[in-house]
């Protein structure tokens, strides 16, 4: 990647929820309270989104993410995601929930430091389980 307009553009729009809540297959009702939304584009496809929710700041948030292209998942990326979360809000831990059918989700997240902390049993609205995640502040190695 040469030139400035190959890079994945970090774009904060609210009404990038529907997209991926669409995405997750999903209506936004479970969306309560304050959120906030980043996009990852590449040219003008847009390539993934995250909502920040459940937000008590000091404290903890949650991160729901779609995409559908691996290639909004940078460094640079990663550290305004992150850096959002722990220096902006200044939480103290981020959770997030995986499907168990979701193996490259799993992988990510693993590789990004988040621990596995327990399993929501039949949690998905199709009956199978969800795998329950946080990375703590200290742990974290993306936005220091």
């Amino acid at each position: 990647m040469k030139n400035p307009e190959d890079y994945c553009n970090i774009i904060y729009d609210n009404s990038l929820a529907d997209w991926v809540c669409k995405g997750l297959k999903t209506d936004k009702s479970w969306l309560e309270g304050e959120y906030h939304t980043i996009g990852f584009k590449l040219g003008n496809k847009l390539l993934g989104g995250l909502i920040y929710h459940n937000i008590r700041p000091k404290r903890d948030l949650w991160m729901t993410i779609y995409t559908a292209d691996k290639r909004w998942c940078c460094r640079r990326a990663l550290r305004v995601i992150f850096g959002l979360a722990f220096n902006l809000w200044q939480v103290e831990r981020i959770s997030i929930l995986v499907s168990e059918n979701n193996n490259s989700c799993i992988k990510l997240v693993e590789k990004l430091g988040f621990k596995k902390e327990g399993v929501l049993r039949r949690y998905s609205d199709d009956g199978s389980d969800c795998l329950f995640y946080g990375m703590l502040k200290s742990e974290n190695e993306w936005s220091k």
